[in-house]
């Protein structure tokens, strides 16, 4: 308030608006006050569990995956998303997406198959 062009006559001056825009990141997605990352992750980390750190706004953090993650899961970082100075810090959503090897050596290839044979494993269970 008050940070505008002089008024007219000599007036007291004026307001002053910013419009602000945000161009996209490379890494964040913004929606409100959140933020949304893609976290790739391998498939034995998703099977596993694993500490993985990660960049955030405030600085790195490690999240904690749980065992049996899966693509598409949003795991939530409260209070690590766009910083409001009006109003309290929004949440950091990563959605996990599990990522394989574009080519596999012979022993990776051998524990895959190895995996395949013993799994009781059935994705598809249930559906029609």
């Amino acid at each position: 308030a008050g940070q505008g062009g002089q008024g007219m006559g000599g007036g007291p001056g004026g307001d002053l608006y910013l419009r602000v825009e945000l161009e996209p990141h490379p890494h964040y997605r913004l929606q409100a006050s959140d933020l949304y990352t893609e976290l790739p992750i391998t498939p034995w980390e998703a099977a596993l569990g694993a500490d993985i750190e990660i960049p955030t706004l405030a600085g790195p953090v490690t999240l904690k995956i749980p065992s049996g993650a899966h693509s598409g899961q949003k795991l939530r970082l409260r209070g690590k998303g766009m910083v409001n100075p009006r109003a309290t810090a929004g949440d950091l959503y990563v959605v996990i997406a599990i990522a394989l090897p574009k080519k596999l050596s012979q022993r990776e290839r051998e524990l895959f198959e190895e995996l395949q044979r013993v799994s009781t494993f059935e994705p598809r269970q249930g559906r029609s």
